[in-house]
């Protein structure tokens, strides 16, 4: 009797297309390990476009990890593409045929009718309008609008109908003429359905202005990616950090908007499974922060030439510091650190020079550009080469940079440069890179107490997550200073291609909802869930958020789930001592401290008990929780809550028992508490909704299926704590 064969061995391929660089990264997708890694610079200026790039980079990181192309069972990419394209101006002429009743068109018309949209600075997309009443549209009529359009050279056109997204037919019966023309169709109802006809219209604008090049880009990249003997499916980052089929990049290129971002953040999302905390992308220039929160990157919508879209992208705010930012010195005194970069002045960092490079070095200041200051430090050595001093410097002579690490580089250089510079200002050598470090972090910090405010996120809870090469240049000097923690992704530098191979598939369905009924929540919830799997996701992996903005009557119900491929149940779960712990770790106490307070087939909710002193006489007592999977990671963390263990039995009233208990009637106002329910691996966040009829009806098609004794567990964080 023969054995039977071992399994074959499945990878997954991620592609970062940066600005600069394509890079790639092979996975094992059963321990996530990197296997290979390649880059290229991005072919921006080839006739494929970027195409190229992402084609040379999966095939040569195979090829040298001998890997056969039918084991990749997950590839996808980011992409700068649809951002460049609007940056650059690199856009199709769209028309727009605005439709409406005769009695809707008084305003109608005019909100849908399209003034040039700035992209950049001296750039516009510059639409070409027409407008049907819904009395009038016929095929004849229809024709002749789209004739004039074509007419002026418009080679993509908009439908898009004054509430289109309730009634589609209008903009339908457009998009079958305009195909029947031999052009490319958006719809304003497939784009979102949100109410808010100028806004529909201009984010459809916008989409529509790319869709040529995007599918140009994707037709190219499938068939090579077929050609090499990849089967699985060619997936494309979305700039809110999941990913979509080619076939919905097709149909929605905007979407892709601001995937760099993303990427960076799912990398920290998954390979480094960060529950709360805040993630930056560091380069050389510039560094990109956002906010992970409950396991989510938290997401708004983009801004074009200063025009909300109904785009959803990453929260990112980017400023101009990071690990290649040269030094500036006034008067003998250090008086900024930026935003110009070394890669930008053309200079190599000192920090990466060898020792007998940096020989009798001096300091020389200088513009990089001929529009800047002419206070930019640069040492110059004996043999007449120049040196930036830089943020990576500094971090090398006060030893964050450590091996291993992207910017760890030669510290010996480093404190030869600044010694040069230490002695023009007066300073012992560690004492000037701490100060380089001051002044960088000082442009940081506030940006992360802004986030850590607006998110309310726990001081003691959230983490200071480094990605990008030039991590190590500010994040542990950020860290010290916050005394937040602090952690530095492995493989930072590729972290954007990990994320990109390890994304999960999202959508995002929104409605316009005054007083939305439990029947308002279960549709939604539904739709949500049937269109991400729809995109890929394995349904019994599908995990959908509803949040609820009573100041905006905004009903969004946001989806996301693993690929078929991953969502296969991995052998090494974790055991019950194990999963406590990593909580009692993650709590900041010992296990004696830690008790398992509830539990799910999928999920163990320990809590501890922690004693605090104020102003070494009173006593606080508080109750972490954290709720572990069997993968080991942490799903939620708070740092006080109130736990309890149910059954799908008694779940309903459980779950009403627990609001009512942990809400605070103060006067007037009632402040909802947020509540986290568990059901196997399911976790439905409530924490967005203001009633309890809301929580329950999102609840309760959850509870579909399971027998009264299945284990339910219930997590509530009291608003009492300020949580």
């Amino acid at each position: 009797m023969t054995e039977p064969s071992a399994p074959a061995r499945a990878y997954r391929i991620g592609i970062d297309v940066g600005g600069t660089f394509t890079k790639a990264v092979l996975i094992d997708n059963a321990t996530h390990d990197v296997i290979g890694r390649f880059s290229v610079l991005t072919t921006h200026s080839d006739p494929r476009g970027v195409a190229k790039g992402v084609v040379e980079v999966f095939r040569t990181v195979l090829e040298r990890s001998g890997v056969d192309p039918g084991e990749v069972i997950f590839l996808a990419h980011s992409t700068t593409q649809a951002t460049n394209a609007l940056l650059e101006g690199d856009v199709a002429k769209v028309g727009v045929i605005g439709m409406a009743t005769r009695v809707e068109s008084l305003l109608a018309k005019g909100q849908s009718a399209m003034k040039p949209i700035e992209l950049a600075p001296g750039r516009h997309l510059k639409p070409v309008n027409r407008f049907i009443t819904k009395e009038t549209l016929t095929d004849d009529t229809g024709r002749k609008a789209i004739e004039e359009l074509k007419a002026e050279e418009v080679k993509v056109i908009v439908a898009s109908s004054a509430f289109g997204v309730d009634d589609s037919e209008a903009e339908e019966k457009i998009r079958g003429l305009v195909v029947d023309a031999g052009l490319a169709a958006t719809c304003g109802h497939e784009i979102t359905k949100l109410y808010g006809l100028t806004t529909r219209t201009r984010t459809a604008v916008i989409n529509a202005s790319i869709l040529p090049k995007m599918i140009d880009t994707a037709v190219m990249t499938e068939a090579s990616v077929r050609e090499a003997g990849i089967l699985a499916p060619l997936m494309i980052m979305r700039g809110d950090g999941g990913v979509m089929d080619i076939a919905e990049m097709r149909r929605r290129p905007a979407m892709t908007m601001l995937s760099g971002p993303a990427a960076s953040v799912a990398g920290a999302l998954m390979h480094l499974r960060v529950t709360d905390g805040i993630y930056f992308e560091v380069g050389g220039t510039s560094t990109n922060i956002g906010v992970i929160r409950n396991g989510r990157p938290t997401v708004k919508y983009a801004r074009v030439g200063g025009h909300e879209t109904y785009v959803s992208s990453l929260d990112v705010r980017v400023i101009g510091i990071a690990g290649g930012s040269m030094v500036r010195i006034k008067d003998g005194k250090l008086v900024d650190v930026g935003p110009r970069s070394a890669h930008i002045a053309g200079l190599p960092y000192s920090a990466f020079a060898k020792p007998e490079d940096i020989i009798d070095p001096v300091i020389e200041l200088f513009r990089p550009k001929s529009d800047d200051p002419d206070d930019y430090v640069a040492v110059r050595s004996a043999s007449g080469i120049r040196y930036a001093i830089t943020n990576t410097c500094a971090a090398n002579v006060l030893g964050y940079a450590k091996p291993g690490l992207h910017a760890y580089g030669n510290p010996e250089s480093a404190q030869r440069a600044m010694a040069a510079l230490a002695g023009m200002i007066g300073k012992s050598i560690e004492d000037t890179a701490r100060a380089i470090l001051d002044t960088a972090t000082d442009k940081v910090i506030p940006v992360v107490d802004d986030l850590m405010a607006e998110y309310k996120l726990d001081r003691d809870q959230a983490v200071l997550v480094g990605e990008g090469g030039g991590a190590a240049a500010l994040i542990p000097h950020a860290s010290s200073r916050t005394g937040l923690h602090h952690v530095i992704s492995k493989d930072a530098e590729v972290i954007s291609s990990i994320g990109v191979a390890l994304a999960l598939v999202r959508d995002v369905v929104e409605r316009v909802l005054p007083n939305p009924t439990p029947e308002d929540l279960r549709r939604i919830r539904r739709e949500a869930f049937e269109a991400v799997v729809k995109l890929g996701a394995a349904p019994e992996n599908v995990e959908v958020t509803i949040e609820v903005d009573q100041h905006t009557h905004r009903v969004r119900a946001t989806a996301m789930g693993a690929s078929e491929m991953r969502a296969r149940q991995r052998n090494d779960e974790v055991g019950e001592l194990e999963a406590k712990e990593i909580a009692a770790k993650a709590m900041g106490v010992g296990l004696e401290h830690v008790t398992l307070a509830a539990a799910t087939p999928r999920m163990r909710i320990f809590q501890g008990e922690v004693e605090e002193r104020s102003w070494k006489i009173f006593k606080k007592r508080r109750s972490p929780v954290r709720a572990v999977d069997l993968d080991g990671v942490i799903r939620v963390q708070r740092s006080h809550s109130v736990v309890r263990a149910a059954s799908a039995g008694t779940g309903f009233a459980d779950v009403r028992r627990l609001w009512e208990d942990t809400t605070i009637y103060n006067g007037d106002s009632v402040i909802t508490p947020d509540i986290f329910v568990i059901i196997g691996s399911q976790i439905i966040d409530l924490s967005g909704v203001n009633s309890i009829e809301q929580a329950l009806a999102i609840t309760r098609s959850e509870f579909d299926g399971l027998v009264d004794s299945d284990p339910v567990a219930l997590i509530s964080i009291p608003p009492s704590r300020g949580l």
